[in-house]
């Protein structure tokens, strides 16, 4: 959320920013409502130093009567006051961040940059199969039982491709702890506040599963409960900034993609994830630092797994409200003859960190707000999409990238 001093300040970076990112914003109506609700809290300081002298001393007939006037008059004014701070914020909860100045202005995904390729696309001198065949002819899983079972986009992972699953996510956990990132384990029921926090509502809100019990949801990833760990706090200085490596299934409803990818392991509702989260300080050249190390490290995962990629520097109508600066890697699917979005990497400035009231004390006593930025270090069962076909044989078997071998205690996947 951008506080109401950035928006006066800055008008029509505001109003732009917001264009180029494909959302409507009444700016106008923002700061004439900051008005209004100026205006009145002067009005009820007024009228409150006003009570305060008139209770002291003997009162008489026309102290009483001015005392009932003015509860009368600071009712109606606090009354006016509350309805004018709902609707200011709810305004606000609408209002996107403003890029930083070197991400590219587009209104789609035709207006991302490639910044960066790495690995070669294999060729094959045999015919190709999708990860749905290999799945199916080596019995890798069942999404016809999946369905049945969970409902559509559902999927049961059996035999090698359980054990890959989970030594891909081990392997990426004890990656991320071993540079020195706390290893967490995160909810995925979460209440109401972190999704807006996150800044997943208002916008997104159509994607999240609600549950029955009140103010309970599934998240759709680890950066929304543990951006939200320090919800309400003040932090230390010194201690910034605070770098996680968090593990959690998540959940989304794909409600915006009816009819796309509705077969194979792509686009699902369930799936498990290995997320990174930074809270920093309110420092931009320190966070590109940042962001450009959670960059080195998911490029480092794919390049240990020997899959080619491809890293783009999102434009403004591709890449969310929160962001002010995301990266997409994308990796190679053969079968699909092109890259396919596997992480992605984002600063978040202090957009979330507002929202969820997080600051940290400086060396001269004054506190700011943090700074946040995550990026998806792996996403499952979609990376397996690029691992079994890359590593498909002209035998129908598939090949195991070597640093998963000890973990899954196999060098190849046969039926």
């Amino acid at each position: 959320m951008l506080s109401l001093d950035f928006i006066r300040t800055n008008k029509f970076k505001v109003i732009e920013a917001a264009k180029n990112k494909n959302r409507k914003v009444d700016v106008d109506e923002i700061l004439k409502l900051d008005d209004l609700r100026r205006e009145l809290i002067q009005k009820i300081q007024i009228l409150r130093e006003e009570r305060n002298k008139t209770s002291h001393g003997k009162p008489d007939e026309k102290t009483i009567q001015r005392g009932k006037e003015l509860k009368g008059e600071l009712k109606k004014l606090e009354e006016q006051l509350v309805t004018c701070n709902s609707q200011l914020e709810t305004l606000l909860s609408y209002v996107p961040s403003v890029p930083l100045n070197e991400v590219p202005i587009g209104k789609d995904a035709t207006g991302n940059v490639e910044v960066k390729k790495w690995g070669k696309i294999p060729k094959f001198d045999f015919a190709l199969k999708s990860h749905l065949e290999l799945g199916l002819s080596l019995d890798l899983f069942d999404l016809e039982r999946g369905s049945k079972v969970s409902g559509f986009r559902g999927y049961f992972l059996k035999n090698q491709v359980a054990q890959l699953q989970f030594a891909i996510l081990f392997y990426v956990f004890q990656k991320l702890v071993k540079k020195g990132y706390t290893p967490i384990i995160a909810p995925s029921i979460v209440k109401g506040f972190t999704l807006f926090g996150s800044g997943q509502f208002p916008w997104g809100e159509q994607e999240v599963y609600k549950l029955n019990d009140e103010d309970a949801y599934l998240a759709g990833t680890a950066e929304v409960p543990v951006t939200s760990y320090f919800s309400g706090e003040i932090l230390k200085e010194t201690d910034l900034p605070k770098k996680f490596v968090a593990f959690s299934p998540c959940f989304r409803r794909e409600a915006g993609a009816y009819g796309k990818d509705t077969k194979g392991l792509y686009r699902v509702h369930e799936f498990w994830k290995i997320e990174q989260v930074i809270i920093g300080k309110n420092d931009i050249e320190e966070a590109r630092k940042l962001h450009e190390e959670l960059q080195k490290n998911c490029e480092e995962i794919l390049q240990d797994f020997k899959l080619p990629y491809r890293v783009l520097l999102m434009c403004t109508g591709d890449m969310g409200e929160p962001q002010i600066k995301k990266y997409d890697t994308e990796t190679w699917m053969p079968s699909r003859s092109a890259y396919g979005e596997t992480m992605s990497n984002s600063i978040m400035g202090d957009f979330q960190t507002r929202r969820l009231k997080i600051k940290y004390r400086k060396k001269d006593n004054s506190t700011e707000y943090c700074f946040s930025l995550n990026n998806t270090a792996l996403a499952s069962p979609r990376i397996l999409i690029a691992l079994l076909e890359n590593y498909q044989q002209k035998d129908g078997s598939i090949l195991v990238p070597k640093v998963l071998q000890a973990l899954v205690g196999f060098k190849e996947i046969r039926k």
